[in-house]
C-alpha cells in the first residue's frame, strides 16, 4: 500500500504541472486567435516567440503573414484544442480549427517557455487524417 501512495503521490505531483502547463498555452493561443478576429495583430504578435518576432519584425508584417498564409487561423469560426506533447523545441499543441466555410484544419503549435510566459515559436498545418470508408 506504501508503494501505491508513493507512486500516486509522484504521478499527481507530475500532472499538477503538466495540467497547469496546459492551460496557460490553451490560453495563450486562444487569445491570439481572439486578437486575429479583432485584427488586434499587434496584440496577437505579443503572443510570438523572440525568434518569430525577429523573423517578422513588425506586427503589419506578421498579420499580412497570417491573412495570406493562414486564413482558417485570421477567421476561425471555431476551434478546439487536442493533444499536447513534446516537440522538437518545446511543446507541441495540436488544435483543430473549422474556417469560416465549415472546413476543418489541423495545426500544431510549437510553444516556448520564456521569461514572459508561454510563446507561440511557429505553427504548421498538419495533413488531413486518413479517412477510411
Amino acid at each position: 500500500m506504501r508503494r501505491f501512495l508513493t507512486a500516486l503521490a509522484i504521478w499527481l505531483a507530475a500532472a499538477i504541472p503538466a495540467a497547469a502547463q496546459q492551460t496557460e498555452i490553451e490560453t495563450v493561443i486562444a487569445d491570439q486567435f481572439e486578437r486575429f478576429r479583432a485584427d488586434d495583430f499587434a496584440a496577437a504578435f505579443e503572443h510570438a516567440s523572440p525568434t518569430i518576432r525577429g523573423l517578422f519584425g513588425t506586427p503589419e508584417n506578421f498579420g499580412a503573414m497570417v491573412r495570406n498564409g493562414y486564413p482558417m487561423v485570421h477567421r476561425p469560426k471555431s476551434f478546439r484544442f487536442l493533444d499536447l506533447g513534446e516537440g522538437r523545441r518545446g511543446l507541441r499543441q495540436i488544435v483543430e480549427v473549422e474556417d469560416i466555410a465549415g472546413r476543418r484544419h489541423l495545426l500544431a503549435y510549437e510553444m516556448i517557455e520564456t521569461e514572459n510566459g508561454w510563446k507561440i515559436n511557429g505553427v504548421q498545418l498538419l495533413p488531413p487524417p486518413d479517412v477510411a470508408a
